[in-house]
């Protein structure tokens, strides 16, 4: 059984840690820290496969689980999946909390660089989770703020991005030519169980507000001749736009999908997503511009 350990924890994460690390050991047999490391390995894997709220509640129980681990590489890693993982939709504020706090744990108990003086995965990842979800983050290092730094200075980047790009009819689109719409930049591809988790939200959404001048350009760098079948067969409407030199994902950045831009009708980046999002998380982020 991994040491249980609450530290600086309020009583009541402390009582919802243990219920769920005893329920965890005893239904799985957990006798040791290979044993949990094992058990928190296969778990991620499969929390793709669950229901929303058993996702959620896996999800809440890996993080407590993570956190009575060891210091150190390991652990920082566990922790970092984790959080890669727990964005791809809506699990509550409180278990992506949980999440938050074991990263930041763990980044602390074992700090480590990237490769050339950047920031390492981990500390990027909690940079994003304080800045695009306000998750708490208390973790004071020269690597996390120079995280914190460089995700500051690749927004102001991202915020001088235009680009034209054919959609699969071949049709152009310049993201400059359309101030006066609201406009949600979306990278994905066929591949991705999150992107297409997202897509008939999507969908929803194009529905309800093109008429209101909503546009959405979903971006994706994969060939017309994969793309093309893919729409055809789900039946969405909104313009699907072709990136095969990756040339746009390269001007955004873009390391992980799905991943949104929203312009208002100004033309201006007011907001993005790190991940999937709901119908509910869109309708608040689409909120922002005013389309309710």
């Amino acid at each position: 059984m991994a040491r249980i350990s609450f530290g600086s924890s309020t009583k009541a994460v402390a009582a919802a840690g243990l219920t769920l690390l005893v329920s965890a050991t005893m239904s799985y047999g957990l006798t040791g820290q290979a044993d949990t490391e094992k058990y928190i390995g296969q778990t991620l894997g499969k929390l793709r496969q669950m229901p929303d709220a058993d996702r959620a509640v896996a999800t809440k129980r890996l993080a407590l689980l993570i956190r009575e681990l060891p210091a150190g590489v390991r652990k920082v890693g566990l922790a970092n999946s984790l959080a890669n993982l727990a964005t791809e939709g809506d699990f509550g504020r409180d278990t992506l909390q949980e999440v938050t706090t074991t990263l930041s744990q763990a980044l602390a108990e074992a700090p480590k660089s990237g490769r050339n003086g950047e920031a390492s995965p981990g500390y990027d990842e909690l940079a994003q989770l304080a800045k695009y979800e306000q998750m708490k983050v208390t973790l004071k290092s020269a690597e996390y703020t120079a995280a914190v730094d460089q995700l500051n200075a690749l927004d102001d980047q991202r915020k001088k991005v235009d680009f034209t790009l054919n959609d699969t009819q071949g049709n152009a689109w310049t993201l400059s030519s359309l101030k006066g719409k609201i406009v949600l930049v979306n990278f994905w591809a066929t591949w991705c169980p999150p992107c297409r988790k997202e897509m008939p939200d999507l969908q929803v959404l194009y529905d309800r507000f093109k008429s209101k001048g909503f546009v959405i350009l979903s971006i994706s760098d994969e060939p017309a001749g994969t793309v093309n079948p893919f729409i055809a067969d789900h039946k969405y409407t909104w313009p699907i736009l072709l990136d095969p030199g990756r040339n746009v994902n390269s001007m955004y950045k873009v390391t992980g999908i799905p991943k949104s831009f929203l312009y208002n009708r100004q033309g201006q980046l007011v907001a993005q997503t790190i991940d999937m999002r709901t119908q509910a998380q869109f309708l608040a982020l689409l909120g922002k511009v005013g389309l309710r």
